[in-house]
């Protein structure tokens, strides 16, 4: 099992996506942005990392949501961390993603998701109803 942090970036009552791009695993595919925790790393100190490596800006967390684990594959089975964050300075720059968005809440489900971040989508806005 792959462990994967994720963040859901609120700023200016809209929240960031990113769109996978068409070289990475799910092409196209939207998500919340993140990345995978390495060795001896905390869940928030991957997230932190992962942003500010993907983005180019600095987040604060705020709140972490329950896990997912989704199993896209036998051999690809990945359990996915969400934290709500803030986005605290900096411009985003894409390294690896081919687009971004700022939606508001209500645009979040019109989107293409990539299928283990559903569920985080779903938990997310009945949090913050």
């Amino acid at each position: 099992m792959i462990k994967v942090t994720c963040a859901i970036i609120e700023h200016n009552n809209k929240v960031l996506v990113t769109q996978r791009s068409e070289k990475m695993a799910l092409p196209l595919k939207w998500e919340f942005p993140g990345g995978k925790i390495e060795k001896n790393e905390t869940a928030e100190a991957c997230l932190i990392r992962e942003i500010l490596e993907e983005l180019d800006v600095n987040i604060k967390i705020k709140k972490q949501l329950n896990s997912n684990t989704h199993e896209y594959s036998e051999t690809k089975i990945i359990k996915l961390i969400p934290f709500i964050c803030e986005l605290v300075n900096g411009k985003i720059k894409l390294t690896e993603h081919a687009n971004f968005l700022w939606l508001s809440k209500g645009e979040l489900v019109n989107l293409d998701w990539a299928e283990a971040d559903v569920p985080i989508l779903n938990e997310y806005l009945n949090y913050i109803k």
